[in-house]
């Protein structure tokens, strides 16, 4: 039987899944594939680390270019991260003539479309299904199983540590301190959670799907980012009495009439009957809507090292079908630079807002005066009183400008009779 030679470059939580299910599996995937996956050589950092998976010492090198160069390698798997070096170790297997899959989530945010053309100019396959969701095989979705769909909208709940941080937050009560002490000492959220807790994580993902989805590049640093330290357990109670959770929800939408699209990623007030209400722990789960297919949704392990192995692994295995066939190069991904990214500003949403005023006569008259003034229509109101001779005021809006919302809550809170403006929130449909 043909063999085809792997080459791995890292070999870490991901790579070490990776090299797992191709030795564990490694009959099941040539009886699927029709010749033989073998890891050939491995580039890490470290050659005395001990690691999880067997390999024979003899395929560990710390020279990169040991893997390129190797004539007898056929697929290269990029699994280290990050941009530099590891564009440029893709660049120079794409020069080498290699087929190139990646799990690498900033460089495909960052330069994913420039490398999908360089590899198309060279008929090379070049696949990325494990930068997005871990094992959830949402990318090959979009470009193959939805292909004939313009997709309209892409909405998920990319990050596990967030969604882990916020299930917790909602079973206990607790702060969001104490629960992100806890992610951190369960190996959940690392021990600089930025990346995680204040979205960068999922803005990479969102641009990679908002640029596979909608055919058009998307300039990651334009995504709207928001995090989720700001999120209190009040908030989050509030919530549950309003019949909602909250979350951190990364979304993408295209107006092909206007030839407009939105991206962004943010905490969010969803009703309890939203497909995405139900997602905990460290689960991810993305939906996809299609101008023929409608809603779909995908759920699964968003990282780990076999969930996020296995995606690698689905990769190297369509790669190899193509090599068998003689067909590398032959998926088209079209580039259209006609959508522009709408400014947050011309975005409609509706929107949570909570605050404390004195509790006296006609306070939220005067509230919704200024909410009214600036065009904002409030669909809910909820006013509860505390033991501080204040009330606390919970406004759900109908869908309007961000903009204007913004500036009616900025007047609202400059009212003598307000005493704080504590927390806003989108509400996502």
């Amino acid at each position: 039987m043909r063999e085809i030679g792997i080459g791995l470059i890292g070999c870490g939580i991901v790579g070490s899944g990776t090299a797992a299910l191709l030795t564990d599996n490694a009959d099941l995937i040539a009886s699927r594939v029709g010749a033989k996956l073998v890891v050939r050589r491995i580039a890490v950092r470290d050659l005395s680390k001990i690691r999880e998976v067997s390999i024979p010492a003899e395929l560990f090198t710390t020279n990169v270019d040991d893997v390129i160069s190797d004539p007898d390698i056929d697929i290269i798997a990029e699994l280290v991260g990050g941009v530099d070096p590891a564009k440029a170790w893709i660049e120079a297997a794409f020069a080498a003539k290699k087929q190139v899959v990646t799990a690498n989530k900033e460089l495909m945010a960052k330069h994913g479309h420039a490398l999908v053309q360089i590899a198309q100019e060279n008929k090379l396959d070049f696949y990325a299904e494990g930068s997005v969701a871990g094992g959830i095989p949402i990318i090959a979705a979009m470009g193959e199983s939805l292909a004939a769909n313009r997709i309209q909208a892409v909405m998920g709940i990319v990050n596990g540590t967030t969604n882990f941080i916020l299930s917790k937050m909602a079973d206990e009560g607790a702060s969001f301190d104490d629960v992100l002490r806890e992610a951190q000492a369960l190996g959940y959220a690392e021990a600089d959670p930025t990346a995680d807790v204040d979205a960068h994580d999922a803005r990479y993902k969102i641009a990679i799907l908002a640029s596979i989805g909608f055919g058009t590049p998307v300039d990651e640093s334009s995504v709207i980012s928001e995090g989720i330290r700001t999120i209190t357990a009040r908030d989050i109670a509030v919530a549950k009495d309003l019949d909602h959770v909250i979350k951190l929800v990364a979304v993408a939408e295209q107006w092909e009439d206007q030839g407009t699209m939105h991206v962004r990623v943010h905490p969010a007030l969803l009703h309890k009957d939203h497909p995405l209400a139900s997602v905990n722990g460290a689960y991810n789960a993305v939906l996809v809507r299609g101008d023929g297919v409608g809603d779909t949704m995908f759920y699964g392990r968003g990282a780990g090292s076999l969930p996020t192995g296995s995606a690698v692994v689905g990769d190297l295995i369509a790669v190899s079908r193509n090599l068998v066939s003689g067909s590398t190069g032959r998926v088209h991904r079209p580039a259209n630079a006609n959508l522009r990214m709408l400014p947050r500003e011309l975005v409609k949403s509706k929107f949570y807002v909570r605050m404390t005023a004195k509790d006296l006569p006609k306070v939220l008259s005067q509230v919704s005066n200024v909410f009214g003034d600036f065009d904002v229509s409030i669909e809910s109101v909820i006013q509860r009183a505390n033991n501080k001779d204040e009330a606390e005021i919970v406004l759900i809006t109908h869908k309007c400008l961000e903009e204007s919302f913004r500036g009616a809550v900025d007047v609202a809170e400059r009212l003598p009779v307000v005493t704080g403006v504590h927390n806003w929130i989108r509400v996502e449909a």
